[in-house]
């Protein structure tokens, strides 16, 4: 398959052969592997996470080769816990989508968060979107506003994330379990309570550990490990 230019993101890169480098690019047509040719030059330095691009793709299979590479403005200055969020979004997208599946939706939220991440004084909003974002986008995402079953949520019930029927209501709270207003304010994008926001992280904590198959995210650990200095 050869592309004309796309925009693009570099969501990792690593050293190939002798003087290549091995990028995963996240592009409106999806997850593109790619070798770049003289990654120690120039054009390597420009193949960096958070640039904006554009990238031009040749050849068969899963893996192309980079024809040509070009910034399209200034890279997003990330820092702190801004740049451990982006880093665990690229991580996100590289462990969960996959290679070339078309997602020019899930690509303009990203660049948007991209955009706003630096200026955001509370980013777990954002992150919860984007997450939630992406279960969508790969058809993993599930009803807030009713049971597996079809029943609706109400506001004083308690319910439990099952991965085959969604969400199930329980008779009495429980260890894990999630109260019905929480969940409905979450279907609205209302993070206006502190309570929501950690219900909607431990959840998407569960949902996403069953299709990450249980293996920790790297982004994670680093930035815990840095929270905890």
């Amino acid at each position: 398959m050869n592309y004309t230019f796309l925009q693009a993101f570099v969501l990792h890169s690593k050293p190939y052969k002798e003087s290549s480098a091995l990028v995963d690019f996240f592009t409106p047509e999806g997850r593109v592997r790619a070798v770049l040719r003289k990654a120690r030059s120039k054009v390597g330095s420009i193949a960096r996470p958070f640039m904006p691009l554009t990238v031009s793709f040749v050849g068969k299979g899963d893996l192309k080769t980079v024809r040509q590479i070009e910034t399209t403005s200034n890279p997003f200055l990330l820092n702190g816990k801004y740049l451990f969020s982006g880093l665990y979004l690229n991580e996100l997208l590289i462990r969960l989508l996959p290679l070339e599946d078309a997602c020019p939706t899930l690509f303009n939220y990203y660049q948007q968060a991209l955009q706003q991440l630096p200026s955001q004084t509370a980013i777990e909003p954002l992150l919860r979107g984007f997450e939630w974002q992406l279960l969508n986008e790969l058809g993993y995402s599930f009803s807030l506003t009713e049971t597996g079953d079809g029943e609706p949520l109400w506001p004083d019930g308690f319910y439990i994330f099952t991965p085959e029927n969604g969400l199930q209501r329980i008779p009495q709270l429980q260890s894990g379990a999630f109260y019905g207003r929480d969940l409905l304010a979450m279907s609205e994008a209302d993070w206006s309570s502190a309570t929501v926001l950690s219900s909607a992280k431990r959840l998407m904590r569960q949902v996403l550990a069953i299709h990450l198959q249980g293996k920790p995210l790297i982004s994670r650990q680093l930035f815990n490990s840095i929270s905890s200095d």
